[in-house]
């Protein structure tokens, strides 16, 4: 057993806290069927720890002579558990007094608490799975849209790390030559291929340049997408936040100038998760607290993803003027998915949308208030967001801790490419490899210390 893990039983809710229909409560660790077999008396009466594996058993939970909950008890045995352990799991009714009696009464039988992803530590140590397939248990708890989930479920298959470890295990295989040159330095011999291994670290750095670059959308995605509602005062862009969010939450009246701070929610489109900000109308102004407004909403410009530029399409002006004032706002953020959306077109003629078409092609008319269009500008949205790219087999790295590993190994690797070229010593060579090594190793697991493991399960769920 890893050195790491104790050999405490530990014990845990394993479903929300508070009332409900049921409630599981897990049991981890050497004594886990000692501890069940003291408070579990079964219907048919046999002992727990002789049942076989991956079997459901009814029964009451007593405290002495006391009955605290009919119950149904499931048995997992070592190494063939979430944990590697003996695992049990009580599914009780899910009164929070009854949770708390079984958990009291478990503790006072030899369990101990468990702390925070303990459980899924516990695997990781036994090998249940590696490093980055545990945190996908935590982005998987933690999903709020189809393709956060589905990029969770890749990365707990496995998806992620096999990626990692071929990469790894390739560069192995030089280090190993590399290292073994080393070990007749004296007679200037060279096992490894240079040519080869070059072609090999030119693989390499494509690979972790396009992880790398996958971190720009998978974080995005992880924390939703934001995107700005900007626009003139009283172009609707409350009202368009209401009709996207199909409810009252931003306030709408016909004065000006109502919205004075950015409000924001989030919705979930197409499976990704959209952040709406609305901000406060763009115009020239003296008052002191609005003028605060629209410096707001110009910042939440530069932190947007996308941005939505509303204007009133019933109120006409020279089209050419609003051509240029559409260029202006546009320069702001040129690298940026900028919508031109032209709202209350429910009172335009055909004629007027023709022209405002023939100046402004680009601009999508829609009817907040009358919830028309609005579904063609959502997959307008996604179109800009080129969320197609998101249904391909590509990783998609969503976590900085590997992010920030990928760009130390990264660097390490053009190390080793560069000191190639240079035609270094292989032991000058190894120094940039090994590093290399140990920032892939980190990713997965294969080389931790206590203190990253610490602050990663820290983020985890108590009972997971």
């Amino acid at each position: 057993m890893n050195p790491m893990i104790t050999q405490d039983t530990i014990t845990a809710l394993a479903t929300a806290s508070g009332q409900g229909a049921v409630a599981i409560i897990r049991i981890s660790g050497p004594t886990a069927f000692e501890i069940a077999e003291r408070v579990f008396a079964p219907k048919n009466s046999k002992k727990i720890s002789n049942q076989a594996s991956h079997t459901i058993h009814l029964g009451v939970i007593k405290d002495g002579e006391r009955v605290l909950d009919q119950v149904l008890l499931s048995i997992f045995k070592n190494p063939y558990s979430y944990t590697g352990e003996d695992v049990i799991e009580i599914n009780c009714h899910g009164s929070a007094y009854i949770q708390e009696e079984i958990l009291q009464l478990l503790l006072r039988e030899g369990c101990r608490m468990a702390n925070a992803g303990e459980f899924t530590l516990r695997a990781f140590l036994n090998g249940k799975m590696d490093l980055t397939e545990a945190e996908a248990v935590a982005d998987l708890i933690n999903s709020e849209s189809r393709v956060s989930h589905e990029i969770a479920m890749k990365q707990m298959r496995g998806g992620f790390s096999s990626e990692i470890k071929i990469l790894r295990g390739e560069l192995l295989n030089f280090a190993a030559l590399l290292e073994l040159e080393l070990d007749f330095s004296e007679e200037d011999v060279e096992f490894a291929d240079r040519e080869a291994f070059n072609n090999l670290l030119s693989k390499i750095e494509h690979l972790l340049k396009r992880l790398i670059d996958s971190f720009a959308m998978g974080n995005v995605i992880k924390k939703g997408i934001p995107v700005a509602i900007i626009g003139p005062p009283n172009a609707g862009k409350s009202t368009l936040l209401n009709a996207l969010l199909n409810e009252q939450r931003a306030i709408v009246s016909d004065i000006a100038g109502t919205t004075r701070d950015s409000i924001e929610d989030e919705i979930n489109v197409g499976g990704l998760r959209f952040r709406f900000i609305d901000t406060a109308g763009i115009r020239e102004t003296t008052n002191e607290i609005e003028h605060i407004g629209i410096q707001k909403t110009y910042e939440k410009i530069e932190q947007a993803q996308v941005v939505f530029l509303l204007l009133d399409a019933s109120h006409q002006k020279d089209l050419k003027t609003l051509r240029l004032e559409i260029e202006q706002l546009r320069n702001r953020c040129p690298l940026k998915p900028f919508l031109v959306v032209g709202n209350k077109s429910d009172g335009l003629s055909e004629e007027q949308k023709a022209m405002l078409k023939a100046e402004i092609p680009e601009m999508l008319l829609i009817s907040a208030k009358e919830k028309q269009g609005i579904e063609q500008l959502k997959d307008t949205l996604l179109e800009a967001v080129q969320a197609g790219k998101l249904d391909n087999n590509q990783t998609i790295v969503t976590s900085s801790r590997h992010y920030d590993s990928l760009v130390h190994a990264l660097k390490e690797v053009q190390g080793v490419k560069d000191g190639l070229k240079m035609q270094l010593s292989s032991d000058l060579i190894a120094i940039d490899l090994r590093e290399a090594l140990f920032h892939l190793g980190n990713i997965t697991g294969e080389v931790t210390n206590d203190e990253l493991l610490g602050h990663i399960f820290a983020n985890f769920c108590i009972g997971k």
